[in-house]
C-alpha cells in the first residue's frame, strides 16, 4: 500500500467504489446463474478470439466482448485480488485524475487490450479486470515512481522497480507459460495502451479526456 495521500484524498473515490460493486454484481449473476439455472454468462460476455468458431458450444466472438469480458471473472480468488489491485492503484489515480479521466483510462487499457489480446493467433477465452488494473499499475507507478509498494505487505519496493519486474515477469510467463491460463499478453497489451494514454497526456496536458 502506498503512503501516497494527496489533499483531498477519499479513500473509495466514486469510480473505485462503482467498479467495484458492477464487478460484484457481474460475479454474482455468473454465480447464480451458472449453479442454479446451468446459464453459462461466459458464453455471451468473455471474451473469446477471433479463431475459435461461431458453432463453438461453449462460446465463441460476439462485438460486446471486449467491454464485458473486463466485469467477468473466473473464481473468488481471481476477483478479490482484482477488486483489491483496482482499489489500492485506482484510488491514487482517480484523486490524481480526477473521476472522468480515470473511467476513460480505465475503460480504454481494459477494452483495447481486449481488442489487442482477441486477434492473437490460437484458441483463447479470457476474463477479468486484470489488463485495465495493470494499465492503473502502470499509471501508478509512472505518477509516482518513488512511492513505495509492500511486497506481502512487509518488503518496500519503490513503484517504477516493481512495474519493470511485473513487465519481465509478465514478458517470459507470455512466451515460456503458455498452458498457465493466464492471459500474460493481455496484461503487457493494458500496460501498452496506457503507455501511449499517459505520453499524451503529457504532450497534450490540457486533453479532453
Amino acid at each position: 500500500m502506498s503512503q501516497y495521500q494527496p489533499q483531498g484524498f477519499s479513500l473509495l473515490p466514486p469510480a473505485v467504489k462503482h467498479l467495484i460493486i458492477i464487478n460484484v454484481l457481474f460475479y454474482a449473476a455468473y454465480y447464480v446463474l451458472l449453479h442454479r439455472y446451468g446459464v453459462d454468462l461466459s458464453k455471451y460476455l468473455a471474451l473469446w478470439s477471433l479463431d475459435v468458431p461461431i458453432q463453438n458450444p461453449y462460446g465463441s466472438f460476439r462485438p460486446w466482448q471486449p467491454l464485458t469480458y473486463m466485469f467477468m471473472h473466473a473464481n473468488l480468488t481471481h476477483i478479490f485480488f482484482n477488486m483489491f489491485n483496482l482499489w489500492m492503484f485506482g484510488a491514487a489515480m482517480e484523486n490524481f485524475w480526477g473521476t472522468r479521466r480515470f473511467v476513460f483510462y480505465y475503460l480504454a487499457c481494459g477494452v483495447g487490450a481486449g481488442l489487442i489480446y482477441m486477434l492473437l493467433p490460437g484458441l483463447h477465452v479470457t476474463v477479468g479486470a486484470s489488463a485495465a488494473v495493470y494499465g492503473l499499475l502502470l499509471a501508478f507507478g509512472m505518477t509516482f515512481p518513488n512511492e513505495h509498494i509492500y511486497l506481502y505487505f512487509l518488503i518496500p519496493i519503490k513503484t517504477k522497480w516493481f512495474i519493470i519486474g511485473m513487465i519481465a515477469i509478465e514478458l517470459l510467463e507470455g512466451i515460456f507459460m503458455t498452458t498457465d491460463g493466464i492471459a500474460h499478453f493481455a496484461h503487457l497489451a493494458g500496460m501498452l495502451i496506457g503507455l501511449l494514454l499517459i505520453m499524451w497526456w503529457r504532450r497534450h496536458p490540457f486533453s479532453r479526456f
